[in-house]
Formats: C-alpha cells, structure tokens, sequence
C-alpha cells in the first residue's frame, strides 16, 4: 500500500524534529572531553572509571569521587596506582582536589612508566600526598632517585655518574642541587588543609613544580640526563601501609607547547 503525501510529510516532520532535539541537547549537556574556559579537559567523568585502569579491591568510583581505599582484610604488598589510559603526560598542567585520611599516602604520578612484572605498579615524578602532611607538596621520584626536593625547596638536579642505588641515602636524592627556598616546610604546611586541598601541578620542559592551594611547594630543574623523563604516564597512588582512604575528584589537564 503507497503511503499519502500527508503521511510521507508527517515523517519527514517527526524525523527533522528528532535530529533538532539531538543537536540541542548535544549543547545543553555538558561533554567532559571540552576544554572550560581555561583550557583544561576533565578526564574523570565523575560517575565511572572508564579511562582509568587500576586494581578494582582498591579503586572505585563513588559519589563524584575517585576513591582508593585500604582496609585491613585488603593490605598491598606493593603501592599500587589507578591509571590513566586517556595518553600520557609530557608538558601539562593538571589540576585535581583530594582529601586524604589521617594514616594515608598517597601522590600523583605524572611521566612514568610501568613496572615490569609488577601490576599497576608506576615508576617516576610523583607530586607526594600523605595525611600528617610530613610530605605533601614534595616531588618524591617512585622507584627512582626518591626525594628529589622536600616542601619548601628550588634544587636542581644535575647530571651524575653511578647507580641511582649509590645516590641514595635515607630515601633522598643526595646528589640535589638547594637553590634557593620557598618558605618555611612548616610554615607551607600551614596552608594544607584537613579536608579537600587543590593539587596543581606545571609540567613543561625538564621544570616541575608542585601547587597545594596555589601554594608553591616544590620546584624541580631536572639537568640530569641519564635519570629524567619527558613522557609518560600519569597515575595516582595508594601505599604499602595501615588501612587508609583517599578521594580524588575534578581532575582537569592542559596540555602546554
């Protein structure tokens, strides 16, 4: 049976006014892979973990949040790290909110690689986060040259001859180079806070430096050309220790030329 020219009409007009509603709500709905208006993308959709890959006993997603979590029955033996699969990280900037639990460590590791052998396991920079807030703010090299800067420090790090083991003593990178301080590591303390905190970090170059509440902690000029890393992965922690929880939420990254 043909169809009227009134009917033909009427589907066309159903099938226009669908595609119009599409559109419109394409631009009303937000679209985490758009850049705000200072150019950062989100890359945790705040509902999943899709684009993240870690141990699925310790991460999830929940309210908004990234959340990893050791309890007793689920003690590492090894840190291990949700990670990012969305590219890897060579000049950004990467802005991230986190609260942290008493007892907890934890950090966000950017230009690393993956340890062989060793699941969700990441080796290289880390902006250090820990509850007691002895280390948050530094720049602690996982697996690497340990701490390469303590909060409140400028240093370079030049190039040296030996083994990483040879270089390290008491979990710190003896051979860094103190060029001036940033303050006081009890008075930058002062600016972390119990709760949610903003972690900033400006990657470009062979130039790290790591943000807490708009704060400089640590700044890090890495000369060391056998020992640093201009790519890589970017993953975030949870560490060998005591039961701990730590939450993450409105990560944003930029890329920077």
């Amino acid at each position: 049976m043909k169809r009227t020219h009134s009917a033909i009409f009427f589907s066309l007009c159903f099938v226009y006014g669908l595609l119009l509603a599409l559109i419109v709500f394409s631009f009303i709905t937000p679209n985490s892979k758009q850049p705000d208006k200072d150019g950062f993308t989100k890359i945790f959709d705040g509902k999943t973990l899709n684009g993240w890959e870690g141990d699925s006993i310790y991460w999830r997603a929940e309210n908004g949040e990234i959340v990893g979590e050791i309890t007793a029955a689920t003690l590492v033996k090894h840190n291990t790290f949700l990670i990012w699969r969305g590219g890897v990280t060579a000049n950004f900037e990467l802005k991230a909110e986190y609260r942290i639990s008493e007892n907890g460590n934890s950090g966000i590791n950017y230009r690393s690689e993956e340890v062989k052998d060793v699941p969700y396991a990441l080796r290289g920079y880390q902006s250090d986060i820990d509850g007691k807030n002895q280390y948050t703010g530094q720049n602690y090299e996982e697996r690497g040259r340990c701490i390469i800067a303590y909060r409140g420090q400028k240093v370079m790090l030049p190039n040296v001859a030996g083994s990483i083991e040879s270089l390290v003593r008491n979990n710190a990178w003896t051979a860094s180079i103190l060029v001036s301080t940033l303050g006081n590591p009890d008075s930058l303390k002062s600016h972390i806070n119990k709760g949610w905190n903003e972690c900033h970090l400006i990657v470009k170059g062979n130039h790290m430096q790591h943000f807490i509440n708009g704060i400089l902690m640590s700044d890090v000029t890495d000369n060391d050309t056998a020992n640093r890393k201009f790519t890589g992965l970017l993953g975030i922690q949870v560490h060998v220790g005591p039961p701990m929880k730590v939450e993450y939420r409105n990560f944003r990254i930029k890329e920077l030329k």
